[in-house]
């Protein structure tokens, strides 16, 4: 049987290489797009780390000055031992005075400390930045790589989009509503088969689409009628072989 389910079974056809073209064009692009927001990561990783390194370089510089300035009062607390009057303030500046050399040596670790951790966050900011050029040197290839595969495809896109508003011109206004309801859910996939299982009746009937059974009623229907019927389950319009002058899904 033709007309209406035949017209749809055309459309059908152009709608799923219009759904493969737009998937292929997708991946194309988002391949391009992966690449970008690799570069946009590493990008925000040196910039941490960047910002690292001047804290770290910030805080031995502030080490190294405090630590400069108690040296300064170890060497004023020196001078003052020779004018001491009596040997209880002589021990007590002296005691001072160790004391801040104990304490200094711990500010000279902190100092290196800090120095060490600034220069060790320097070299992860340098191998980040090779990682971005890197990047950036693959994301040009795979631009030049499909640019052209992109315009290919597009054109393509662009052709079948034609073809398909003239199946669909072919199609009764009512049945296309119905298909194209279907197919923005189906992702393109409007249509099943009717797969008629057994050798001699009774048959069974199970839908194509979502493999699950469907009534005898809608078979025999569609065997003398050329009507919209949906599968019970997914709701796809359902057709039979048998009764299609040419089998296009």
């Amino acid at each position: 049987m033709s007309g209406t389910l035949e017209a749809l079974l055309n459309l059908q056809s152009v709608e799923r290489q219009i759904v493969e073209v737009r998937r292929e064009l997708e991946a194309k692009r988002e391949a391009v797009a992966a690449h970008r927001r690799r570069i946009e990561d590493l990008q925000a990783d040196l910039q941490t780390l960047n910002e690292a390194h001047k804290a770290r370089q910030k805080e031995a510089a502030a080490v190294e000055l405090e630590l400069k300035a108690r040296e300064e009062e170890v060497a004023k607390l020196r001078a003052s031992l020779r004018t001491a009057k009596t040997n209880k303030d002589y021990a007590a500046i002296l005691t001072r005075i160790n004391t801040l050399k104990a304490d200094n040596s711990k500010f000279e670790e902190e100092g290196l400390r800090l120095i060490q951790a600034a220069e060790d966050v320097q070299e992860q900011a340098k191998a980040v930045e090779r990682q971005i050029a890197e990047a950036k040197e693959a994301l040009a290839e795979v631009e030049r790589n499909s640019a052209e595969e992109v315009a290919r495809l597009e054109s393509a896109l662009a052709a079948l989009q034609q073809k398909r508003d003239e199946a669909a011109r072919g199609v009764p206004a009512e049945a296309l509503s119905v298909f194209e309801r279907i197919a923005r859910k189906r992702d393109g996939d409007a249509m099943a088969r009717i797969i008629v299982v057994g050798d001699k009746p009774p048959y069974q009937y199970v839908c194509s689409g979502c493999n699950m059974s469907i009534r005898a009623e809608h078979a025999n229907a569609l065997r003398t009628r050329d009507e919209i019927r949906l599968c019970d389950c997914c709701r796809r319009i359902l057709y039979l072989e048998e009764t299609m002058t040419s089998q296009k899904a």
